[in-house]
């Protein structure tokens, strides 16, 4: 069995604002996208704004530059993840296609091992 990062997409703009019930549906679909698939889950979490966001980059002197915000700025940021494990990557895209975005997609990216 290997593990998998899926890492969840969407358009914060659409979640500044909802229509009615939407989140509630939203946060619904992955209570049941957890109990599913518990035992193919390893963690998981929903992250902050990429307002709340700090980005570090090494600068041309070789300092470290701290700044404010994503370390890039896009249409759709990154809103939460699922570690998975899985038999082989068509498992995992199995998984991937059960969580809920309403506003966006995921991204199904293999843990790399080191032996």
């Amino acid at each position: 069995m290997a593990e998998y990062l899926v890492l969840i997409y969407g358009d914060e703009r659409a979640f500044e604002k909802p229509a009615p019930g939407v989140m509630e549906q939203m946060m619904e679909g992955h209570r049941i996208f957890g109990e599913r698939n518990a035992a193919a889950l390893r963690g998981g979490n929903a992250l902050q704004p990429t307002a709340t966001a700090t980005s570090v980059r090494r600068g041309p002197g070789g300092d470290f530059v701290v700044t404010d915000g994503p370390f890039a700025e896009t249409k759709e940021a990154l809103g939460g993840y699922y570690l998975v494990e899985a038999a082989d990557l068509d498992e995992a895209l199995s998984l991937a296609k059960q969580i809920p975005m309403p506003a966006g997609g995921v991204e199904v990216r293999p843990i790399m091992t080191f032996d």
